[in-house]
C-alpha cells in the first residue's frame, strides 16, 4: 500500500478522535461554561449536522480544485475549528468550532476515498479505503480515550489543542505522501450531481443509514444500558468504548480484504450479523461477560460494511464519483442521528435500555433487505447484455438463466 495512505489515515485519525472525545469530556466542558448537559449536547449534534450537510457543499465546491489541495484546504480548515474550540470564551463561540471543523470531515472522507481507490490496482480499491478509515477506528481505540484522560486531568481546551497538531500532522502529511492529483478533464458538478440518478448510489447510501444506523442505535446509549442493566460501574464504560474501537478496527480491515474479493457477500454477512447480534443483545446485556463480547461484534461487523458501501457507490457513480462518496460519509452521520432518535423514543415509551438494540436489528434487517435488493436489480440489468443479437426465444431464455 502506497505511503500516501498513510497520510490519510493520520488524517481520518485526527477526525475521528475530535468527533467522538467530545462526548467523553462533555461534563467538563458543560460545567466551564455554565451550561446543561442536554445545551452541551448541541456539540455533538452540532457537529453530525455539520457533517452531513457540510459533505456534499464542500465537495460541491471543490469540484474546480485538484484533489491534493482540496484535502490539505480541508485539513486547514479542520485545524481552524479544533483551534476555535480551545480558545472559546463562551460556549456559542464553540459551537461555531465544531460545525467549522466538521466540515471538513464528509469531504476530506469522501475526496480522500477517491484519493485512496486512485492510489492502487482496481482489485486492491476496498482494501485501500479501508486503511483510510482504519484511522478513524484507530481514534476510537487510542486518540478517543487518552483525549478524554488528558480532558479530564489537563482540561478540555488542551485535548482540543491536541487534535488541531494532529490535523497539522496530517495536513503535512497529505502535502508530502500524496501525488498530485488534478481534476479528472470534463468534471463538472452537473457530472457529479448525475450520480444521484443512479439507483444502485441511493441503494447504498440507503444501505449506508440502515445499516450504521442499526449500530448507533446501541452504541448511543451504551452507558445507561450497561451501567443499569449490566451492571458494570460508571468507570468501565470507557474500556467497554475501548472494546467498541478494537471490534471496530477488526471489521474494518476485514471488510475491506473480502469486499475487493466478494463484495456483495461481505454484505450479506455482515449485515445479518449484525442484525443477529443486535437482538441477541437484548438478552446478553443482562450478563457482563457476553454483554462484552457483543460490543466487540457489534462494531466488529457493523465496520465491516463501511469499505464495501463505500467502494459499491465509488463503482456505480460512473467517473464522478467524488461528490456522492462525500454524501455517503453524510449518510453514515443521518444514520447516526436518525438511530439516536428512534433509540430514544422507545426508552421514553418506557420499554427499558435494551430496547435500542431491537431497534437497530429492524434497521439492520432493513439494511439486507435493500443489499438483496440491489443485487436483485444488478442482475436484471447485467442480464439483456447476456443476450446474443437473433438468438432463438430458447437460447434467450437459456442465457438470463442465472
Amino acid at each position: 500500500m502506497p505511503l500516501a495512505l498513510l497520510a490519510l489515515a493520520i488524517g481520518a485519525f485526527g477526525i475521528g478522535t475530535t468527533e467522538f472525545v467530545i462526548m467523553g469530556v462533555l461534563p467538563e466542558v458543560a460545567g466551564d461554561f455554565g451550561v446543561s448537559i442536554p445545551t452541551a449536547g448541541l456539540l455533538v449534534t452540532g457537529y453530525a449536522l455539520g457533517v452531513m450537510f457540510g459533505a456534499p457543499i464542500m465537495t460541491a465546491l471543490g469540484t474546480k480544485v485538484p484533489r491534493k489541495r482540496m484535502l490539505m484546504l480541508l485539513m486547514g480548515l479542520f485545524v481552524v475549528g479544533n483551534l476555535l474550540s480551545a480558545v472559546a470564551p463562551v460556549f456559542g463561540l464553540m459551537l461555531v468550532g465544531r460545525v467549522v471543523a466538521s466540515l471538513a470531515h464528509g469531504a476530506f472522507f469522501g475526496i480522500g476515498s477517491v484519493v485512496a481507490a486512485d492510489l492502487v490496482a482496481p482489485e486492491k480499491k476496498a482494501g485501500a479505503i479501508a486503511m483510510m478509515f482504519s484511522g478513524l477506528t484507530i481514534a476510537n481505540v487510542v486518540g478517543v480515550p487518552l483525549g478524554t484522560l488528558v480532558g479530564q486531568s489537563a482540561g478540555w481546551r488542551v485535548t482540543f489543542t491536541l487534535v488541531a497538531a494532529l490535523g497539522v500532522v496530517g495536513l503535512l502529511g497529505v502535502a508530502k505522501l500524496v501525488p498530485e492529483m488534478p481534476k479528472p478533464e470534463g468534471a463538472h458538478l452537473r457530472h457529479e450531481l448525475a450520480a444521484f440518478k443512479n439507483a444502485q448510489v441511493l441503494l447504498a447510501m440507503a444501505m449506508t443509514v440502515l445499516g450504521f444506523g442499526g449500530v448507533f442505535a446501541a452504541i448511543t446509549y451504551i452507558a445507561p444500558m450497561m451501567t443499569h442493566v449490566t451492571g458494570f460501574a460508571d468507570g468501565s464504560v470507557t474500556w467497554l468504548l475501548v472494546l467498541f474501537g478494537l471490534g471496530m478496527v477488526g471489521g474494518n480491515l476485514i471488510g475491506g480484504k473480502y469486499a475487493d474479493r466478494a463484495l456483495m457477500p461481505m454484505l450479506y454477512v455482515s449485515l445479518g450479523g449484525l442484525a443477529l447480534v443486535l437482538a441477541l443483545f437484548t438478552v446478553t446485556a443482562h450478563t457482563k461477560a457476553l454483554a462484552a463480547v457483543t460490543i466487540v461484534l457489534i462494531g466488529a461487523l457493523g465496520f465491516a460494511t463501511v469499505p464495501p458501501l463505500q467502494k459499491r457507490v465509488l463503482d456505480h457513480a460512473h467517473g464522478a464519483p467524488t461528490l456522492a462518496s462525500a454524501a455517503n460519509i453524510g449518510a453514515f452521520n443521518l444514520g447516526n442521528a436518525l438511530s439516536a432518535w428512534l433509540g430514544g423514543l422507545v426508552i421514553a415509551a418506557g420499554l427499558g435500555y435494551t430496547a435500542p438494540n431491537w431497534v437497530g436489528a429492524v434497521l439492520a434487517v432493513s439494511a439486507l433487505l435493500l443489499a438483496f435488493l440491489s443485487a436483485a436489480l444488478e442482475r436484471r440489468e447485467a442480464a439483456p447484455s447476456t443476450v446474443v443479437a437473433g438468438a432463438t426465444p430458447s437460447e434467450r431464455r437459456t442465457a438470463v438463466r442465472p
